[in-house]
């Protein structure tokens, strides 16, 4: 029988700004993080750009990568088929529920919540879609959400599209939801913003919404 860890209130966040890295690199580096927290490490958000990847997640549908225009991996999260690539922001939070309530559907809410409030900062009118996980706008979605959670503690994350990646998205059926679109901070928002400053706002909104009060970045 696995004995579950002593719950503690989470104070400390190891943040990671990783520019651009691929994929592979990524998910090595998350295996890494959660074996880390597993042992007793702080949470750990990594933030990060990808090079073009299509990725499928547990049980998703192959047939709705419609052309392979990226490398496509298959990986164990929840959802179905998605993309990322330059002009994303993608956060994988490394975080040990036990220190945040054992609830898996609390914390896949608090990921949105952190979202919408990440949009409402430049002036979008975000939200949640019943049934569907992810942040909406309209019938578009902003920020997709897919999880891996392994003895309580998370893998994998969020992405939010920063710049128009429609264009991309045309080679899938993103999340397998074929009468949905996809949209962008910069068309929902009516302007263009860095990536860099979307990336300070999702650290200020991820800490307010789990409650941090100390983050720490290791040097490069």
């Amino acid at each position: 029988m696995t004995l579950a860890r002593p719950a503690a209130a989470p104070r400390g966040l190891q943040l990671e700004r990783l520019g651009r890295r691929s994929y592979g690199e990524t998910l090595a580096l998350q295996t890494r993080r959660r074996d880390a927290v597993l042992a007793g490490a702080s949470d750990c958000l990594l933030l990060v750009e990808h090079p073009p990847v299509i990725t499928i997640g547990r049980g998703g549908d192959e047939r709705h990568v419609l052309q392979a225009s990226a490398p496509v991996v298959r990986v164990n999260r929840g959802g179905d088929v998605t993309y990322h690539g330059p002009g994303q922001l993608v956060g994988y939070p490394i975080l040990d529920l036990d220190r945040h309530g054992r609830d898996i559907h609390r914390y896949l809410r608090t990921l949105e919540a952190m979202l919408i409030d990440v949009a409402g900062r430049f002036g979008i009118g975000a939200g949640r879609r019943e049934g569907r996980t992810g942040v909406w706008v309209g019938n578009d979605k902003l920020a997709a959400i897919g999880i891996g959670v392994r003895r309580w503690v998370t893998m994998h994350g969020f992405a939010i599209n920063v710049d128009d990646l429609r264009p991309a998205f045309r080679a899938i059926v993103p999340c397998g939801l074929a009468d949905s679109g996809v949209t962008s901070i910069r068309e929902a928002g009516g302007r263009p913003v860095a990536r860099a400053v979307v990336e300070a706002a999702v650290c200020e909104a991820f800490c307010a919404h789990f409650g941090y009060d100390a983050v720490v970045e290791p040097d490069a």
